[in-house]
Formats: C-alpha cells, structure tokens, sequence
C-alpha cells in the first residue's frame, strides 16, 4: 500500500503543481487554513479553530481579526442567541480561498476535452470516491 500512496501523493503533487491558479493574493498558508475550516464547517467558531489548528484562543483570533480586516472573513451572531458568533467567507474571502487552493479551471477544460467522455468519467468517479473516503477519515 504504500507504493501506491507515494504514487498517489506524486500524481497529486503534480497535478496541483501545473494546474493551480496564479497566486494573485499575498496571503499565508496559516490565513488559508482559517478559511478552508470555516468554508468546510458552517458553525466554526473562534474556539473551533483555535482547536482545529492546535493554537491558543487569543492567537487564533489575531489571526481571524487580520482576515476581518481584509474583508475575507464576517462575524455573525445568531438571532436566537446573539452570544454565539460564527465565523463566515465574505464573498472576496471565498474567491481568494478557490485561487488559492483550486485547480485553475481553463487549464483543467483543456485536459478534459483531449480525452475521451469514458476517460472524463473514470476519472470524476475515482475522485469522487477519494473524496468520499476522505471524509470518513477525517476530524472535521
């Protein structure tokens, strides 16, 4: 297994190497974890990603004001308990988020329409079920 996982891993790596997006946002690895735990859960708290991120409390909500400040990120109460703030992609945040962690979408419709529709499909299959694996293995 783990031949295929290093195989796996390499495929991976260069896939996203020669596909994803020009970085057009000076923005850290740290900034774009905040913002993939807070797209990925949509009750995500100061608290959760201090958890999520293995930091203190105070230091993860620095981090978070930077992001507000930038306009990536909203705080909003809940109407029922306005003690309760989670945490939210303001559009910007959600385009800076796709450029800096998708798969540039020209380049990928230009590999998929050199290869056949049975190609396309095995392909979308196989990450669909990768990604559905992924779930299961996750803490999230």
């Amino acid at each position: 297994m783990n031949e295929i996982t290093d195989q796996l891993n390499r495929h991976w790596t260069n896939i996203y190497y020669h596909l994803h997006y020009t970085h057009q946002e000076k923005i850290t690895h740290q900034a774009i974890r905040i913002m993939q735990h807070i797209e990925k859960n949509q009750h995500a708290t100061v608290g959760f990603i201090a958890k999520k991120l293995s930091v203190s409390h105070n230091t993860a909500s620095e981090h978070i004001k930077r992001l507000i400040q930038k306009g990536y990120i909203e705080k909003i109460r809940k109407q029922m308990d306005e003690r309760k703030v989670f945490l939210s992609l303001t559009q910007e945040g959600k385009d800076v988020l796709h450029y800096n962690t998708a798969l540039d979408q020209d380049k990928l419709a230009a590999i998929l329409d050199r290869l056949s529709e049975s190609k396309q499909k095995r392909i979308l299959e196989a990450f669909a079920t990768l990604a559905e694996e992924a779930k299961k293995c996750s803490s999230f």
